[in-house]
């Protein structure tokens, strides 16, 4: 399929990379852009040679600003809604998605972009990235999880003090806070990236879907309850011709080479 608003590849290495085309406009997100991540995603869902994902934008100044301000010069409580659930729905389908996303912050992320990384799995940020939930500064608040997965990630103080201020931190201090995993070097900052996501490429593809939605899911619920969906996940992943591969590998000082079966 012929993108318009996106750029996605397919690396060799099991890394598919979806690329945030509106430079000009920060690479802010509009209805058209969010459908087609979902189709990018969809694809790499569906395709098993693909193990992890990145998503990122292009250029050098931003991941993604966020929403299309200019959009909400005209902004009714309907259209308000709208916009939300159309956030909501991207958000949602990278932290369903079965296997591992990587946000990689290559400059702003704010808002709604700084939303979209937070449902990624991992963060990495170069090292000019700056990061801010900024909706106030326009008389607005987060619409698409900012309050309530970046309390998540960070707590509740230090969320207040984002979101009340709409003020940026930069990566380090974001690292610092926990809300970013790691700081890479801006220089060949998505080369360092490719590598990191290689690297996660190569493990076993059915512990790490079951993985993700373990973590996602227990910390949501009683403790006693997430161990009960623990075991039986163990109990999944125990039946896999990987984990055979894996301890042979181990035994043979070799490294694996999971199938996903």
């Amino acid at each position: 399929m012929e993108f318009k608003y996106i750029i996605y590849k397919k690396e060799n290495d099991g890394v598919a990379i979806i690329i945030l085309n509106r430079p000009d406009a920060l690479n802010a997100f509009n209805k058209e852009v969010i459908n087609e991540v979902l189709i990018a995603l969809e694809d790499a869902e569906e395709d098993e040679n693909v193990r992890v994902v990145v998503l990122t934008g292009a250029g050098e100044k931003a991941f993604s600003a966020g929403a299309d301000i200019k959009a909400m010069k005209e902004m009714t409580p309907l259209k308000a809604r709208e916009l939300s659930l159309m956030g909501n729905k991207l958000c949602g389908a990278i932290e369903d998605f079965g296997k591992p996303v990587i946000a990689a912050i290559n400059g702003y992320a704010l808002g709604g972009g700084l939303e979209v990384a937070m449902a990624c799995d991992l963060r990495l940020a170069s090292e000019k990235a700056r990061m801010g939930q900024t909706e106030i500064n326009i008389g607005l608040i987060p619409g698409w999880g900012g309050t309530q997965r970046l309390t998540r990630l960070i707590g509740k103080t230090r969320t207040k003090e984002l979101v009340f201020t709409g003020k940026m931190i930069d990566a380090k201090t974001a690292e610092q806070w926990g809300l970013i995993n790691m700081v890479l070097p801006s220089d060949g900052f998505m080369e360092h990236v490719k590598k990191f996501a290689a690297e996660l490429a190569k493990k076993a593809p059915v512990a790490l879907r079951i993985a993700k939605s373990l973590i996602d899911k227990g910390a949501d619920v009683d403790l006693e309850v997430a161990l009960a969906l623990e075991r039986e996940g163990f109990a999944v992943v125990a039946s896999t011709e990987d984990l055979q591969e894996g301890v042979t590998a181990f035994m043979e000082r070799r490294k694996p080479e999971f199938k996903g079966r």
